[in-house]
């Protein structure tokens, strides 16, 4: 016998696209992050996490891998990521990725 779990209706469930850009922010401790926007230039990212201005950080694509990039802003939703000279061909992983698995 199976069981069967019916959920409210009122609870959002993660989207496909939201499940894909789900990453992990290495700062001072491990943080889920939502990756928001993504260009050759950096990154914004909804996070708990508040690295410092300036600092250095990882962020961990689950398919794309990771980049150290350095926190250039740091607000109320989350923060700002500019990447380096590897954060266009990290870009292009993450379209790539979510181009390749349908929406």
């Amino acid at each position: 016998m199976a069981a069967c779990l019916d959920l409210p209706s009122r609870i959002p469930m993660a989207s496909r696209w939201r499940r894909r850009r789900m990453c992990i922010l290495f700062a001072e401790h491990p943080a889920p992050a939502a990756l928001r926007s993504v260009s050759g230039s950096g990154a914004f990212l909804e996070t708990n996490a508040r690295p410092e201005l300036g600092s250095r950080v990882t962020l961990r694509h689950p398919e794309a891998g990771s980049i150290a990039a350095r926190v250039s802003a740091v607000s109320d939703g989350g923060i700002a990521l500019a990447g380096d000279s590897k954060a266009v061909a990290f870009a292009l992983a993450v379209i790539t990725m979510d181009m390749s698995n349908g929406s």
